[in-house]
């Protein structure tokens, strides 16, 4: 079939196919080690330092109640915010993804006739209090586990309270 000269052409091709492949992970290795300290066990010395006028330790931030956030929001700062929810929420009184939201603010949780909540809020029980609104539009996943919604959250408490106050006032 095939003579000598050919099967060791062939044997020559697959084994020098594999010294390629070795000596190529061999300098990736060498080159973009990945080990405890990316260094291969040496440990390098910090080149410079920015100093930006903290202490090591940071300050705890004081954390103020969001009824107090919540006396001071704006409504008007709120219906910007409120775009974001424009994608899903209507204030017509008419449902779209989201059940609509308009009068939201004090009215029970799952409450509005024909929309399918998940499992989760209609298991909840009592209103849409400023700070349950607070608390599921900073986090839906996390104060509803299992809620359909799946907007990310407002982190910002200024945010949240601004939405708020602009949904108390769309009745």
């Amino acid at each position: 079939m095939f003579d000598t000269m050919t099967n060791t052409k062939i044997l020559g091709g697959v084994c020098g196919t594999f010294l390629v492949f070795l000596l190529l992970n061999w300098a990736g290795e060498s080159l973009f080690h990945v080990g405890a300290s990316g260094h291969g066990g040496e440990e390098m010395a910090q080149a410079y330092v920015i100093e930006t006028g903290e202490s090591e330790e940071a300050e705890e931030e004081v954390e103020v109640p969001f009824a107090e956030v919540l006396a001071s929001a704006d409504a008007e700062a709120g219906a910007k915010v409120f775009r974001k929810c424009q994608a899903c929420h209507k204030l017509d009184g008419s449902n779209g993804t989201g059940p609509y939201i308009n009068g939201v603010v004090g009215r029970d949780i799952a409450a509005v006739d024909g929309f399918s909540y998940s499992n989760v809020l209609l298991e909840m029980d009592g209103d849409w209090s400023p700070e349950k609104l607070s608390g599921f539009v900073e986090n839906p996943k996390g104060f509803a586990p299992g809620t359909k919604m799946s907007f990310a959250g407002l982190k910002k408490v200024e945010d949240r309270a601004n939405l708020i106050a602009y949904l108390s006032e769309q009745q």
